[in-house]
Formats: C-alpha cells, structure tokens, sequence
C-alpha cells in the first residue's frame, strides 16, 4: 500500500507538471490574438488570462468525467500506466511548443493515456466509442465550424461597421477584444484544466482512494486550477508569435470575431462534456478570420505544419505513452527509469529554446518567416489588407500595382 501511495503522490504531481505545461502552451489560443493587435500588452495579457483560466476551473466537471470514467478502463488500469501516459503528453507539448506550434494538449493527453493503456492492457483498455464520439469527431468538425463561423462573422462585423469613422470603431473592437479574450481564457479553464483533474480522479480511483464512480475533490479542482494558471502566466510566446502573427495578419475586428466565436464553441462543449481541443478550435477561428477579411490571406506554409502536428499528435504522444508504459512496467525500477528519461529530456528541449529565445519583448516579431506559395498568390490578385480595422473599398484598390500593393 505505501507503494501505491507513493506512485499515486507520483502521478498527481506528474498530471500538475502536464497542466502547467499545458497552461503555457495554450496562452495563444485566448491571447495571441488581442497581444498581436496591440489591445493589451503582453505581460498584461497572460496575466488575466491566468487569474480567468483559474476561476475557470471551478465552473464544470463534465469534461473531467469524460476523462476519468470513459476514455479508458479505470479496473484495469494501474497507476504507473497514467503516469506513462502523463509522460508522453508532456514530451509532446514541449517538443511543439519548442517548435512554435500550436498543437493540441488535450490530444496530447488522450494520446499518451490511450497509448499506455493500449500497451499495458490491450486494446480492450480503451473506450473505443467514446473515443470517436467524444475525441476524434469533435477534433475534425471543431476547427471547420469556428472557421467558417468566424469567416461568416469577421464579414458581417467589416460589414457593419463599413461607414464608421475608423479610429472610433478601431478603440471599440480592441475593447472588444479583451472581452472575448477573457471569455475564451474563462473557457480555457474550463475546458483544459478538467483535463487534468480527470487524470488526478482516474489516479486517485486505480489506486483505491476514491470510489469508481467519484468526481474530483475539492483539492484537485484547485490544484489543477492553480497549475495551469501558473503556466498560462508564464506565457507560451513561441506559439503566441505563431497564432498572432504567423498565420494570418490580424486586425482588431477579426480578433473580436475570431476569439468570440472560439469562446462559445468551447464553453459549449465542456458543457457537452466533449475533451475539445481549444488551440484547434482558436487555430481554425484565426485563420477564418484570415480568410474572412477582404484582402486577408493565411500563410499556408505554416498552417501546413501546423495541419501535421495536429495529426501527429495523437499517435506520437500514443507511442510515447506506450513505451513509457512498458518501461515502467518492468519492476520497481521503471518508473524512475521513466521519470528520468522524462526529466533529461525536458532539460534537453528547454536548453534548446534558449538558444533563439522568445519572449515578451519580440513576440509580435515575426521575423523571416514565409508567406508559402499560395498567400503570394492571392496576395497577387487581392485588395490591400484594411487600416485601422477598416475593410478595402470596392475601388479600384484591386487594380493597383503590385508594388503599391506591397509598399501597403
């Protein structure tokens, strides 16, 4: 039993690390935006992203329940194969975040608890239905949904406010702004800190602590919630410069558009008790803002590589998982052997961001990166982007010369 006790106290501090590390890198999906524009500054942003990811928290328990009773077997799991799982989704995070992209935590998580489970249990371990239902079919429809919701809506707001005098509409929308960017910090905390308070309460019931049927207690609600505040406030700006900046140019209007229509596709799926992918659900409402915008183009390149983390993720924290599971299963020396493999290789990734660091001084600098083949395209054929938060007339501002066009 004091093993137990031990490898259960491992584990929860083990899903904190992972909620911490999802709380930076998911700063982006609330606050890239609203930093991007100039709304807030950005110290000022991830501060209230975090004390709204924190009251977050305490708001539902359906997307924690869909954690700790479907997506895997509970009776047939045991502790150390949460911890494999916990492994591999922080690995992941931190590989992506090195690389600036803004890949999914809560598939992360699923991956690695899927993979751990698989190779400690079988096949038989995992809920396969409420993986589809609640996991795979919400991550393809989520981004199409806020995309085109946003797309739609970053239309009708330019629409509107077609004959308002530009700064005053430019001051309203940047006020805007920081009101849907703490909606989707509220709806961040919400969702993604569940997620963790799911992994605690499967833990807690493997190990015999709580009955099978018991939703979080109070402590791990908070605690769950002060982790993933803490690392919000420390700031994923790799992938805040990738979602500001990297994937389209966003003006104050498509930010409004953008982080409203995230907002409430996330808060109602948490209450749905769907483990949504926030960053998918903002990525796709970010570059439906790109493309809603007369004149607004992504940059596919780097929406491409962002496409290929989103499907690798589940596989590659998946197979993470599943070593760490089988390692960890070798004796009363593989979970150190785990946490040592882990350790050293969260210290290898962090000494390789310091080698170009990102912070809040050069997040909004994006430096070299290319627009891709297609954004030159429809950058060759389409109005300059709007001033001021102001869509292009229909003038002859299509018509003009490719270098006027860039001098813009």
């Amino acid at each position: 039993m004091e093993h137990v006790t031990l490898l259960i106290g491992i584990v929860i501090i083990t899903a904190l690390v992972f909620d911490f590390t999802n709380g930076f890198h998911d700063t982006a999906n609330a606050m890239a935006t609203t930093i991007s524009t100039g709304a807030l500054k950005p110290k000022t942003a991830v501060a209230m992203s975090a004390v709204l990811n924190l009251v977050g928290a305490f708001i539902s328990v359906e997307v924690a329940a869909t954690i700790s009773k479907g997506i895997v077997d509970e009776s047939g799991i045991q502790p150390e194969v949460i911890f494999a799982g916990l492994v591999g989704a922080i690995l992941w995070n931190l590989l992506t975040w090195l690389a600036g992209l803004p890949s999914s935590s809560s598939h992360a998580l699923m991956g690695g608890l899927i993979g751990a489970a698989v190779a400690s249990a079988g096949i038989g371990a995992v809920h396969v239905d409420e993986v589809i239902v609640k996991i795979l079919l919400p991550a393809v429809a989520a981004p199409v949904v806020a995309g085109i919701a946003t797309v739609l809506a970053t239309r009708l707001t330019y629409r509107a406010a077609r004959n308002a005098e530009p700064d005053a509409t430019a001051k309203g929308y940047r006020a805007g702004q920081i009101a849907s960017a703490g909606l989707v910090s509220l709806a961040h905390g919400t969702n993604d800190a569940q997620k963790t308070m799911g992994v605690m309460t499967l833990a807690l019931i493997t190990g015999g602590v709580l009955a099978p049927d018991a939703d979080p207690p109070l402590w791990v609600i908070a605690s769950a919630g002060i982790a993933i505040a803490l690392g919000t406030y420390l700031g994923g700006w790799r992938i805040i410069r990738t979602m500001g900046k990297g994937l389209t140019d966003i003006q104050p209007p498509q930010g409004f558009a953008a982080q409203t229509g995230a907002a409430v596709t996330i808060l109602a799926s948490s209450q749905l008790g769907f483990a949504l992918s926030t960053t998918q659900v903002c990525s796709g409402a970010v570059m439906g803002a790109g493309l809603g915008r007369k004149g607004g183009v992504v940059r596919w390149s780097t929406a491409t590589r962002m496409f290929a983390a989103w499907g690798l993720t589940l596989p590659a924290a998946g197979a993470v998982g599943a070593a760490a599971a089988v390692l960890a299963g070798q004796g009363s020396w593989g979970v150190p052997a785990v946490a040592t493999i882990a350790i050293v290789s969260c210290a290898a990734i962090w000494v390789a961001s310091r080698r170009k660091p990102v912070d809040h001084t050069n997040v909004n600098d994006l430096g070299d990166e290319p627009a891709g083949v297609v954004t030159d395209a429809v950058q060759s054929v389409s109005p300059p982007p709007a001033r001021n938060g102001q869509e292009p007339a229909d003038d002859d501002s299509a018509t003009r010369p490719t270098s006027a066009r860039a001098s813009l």
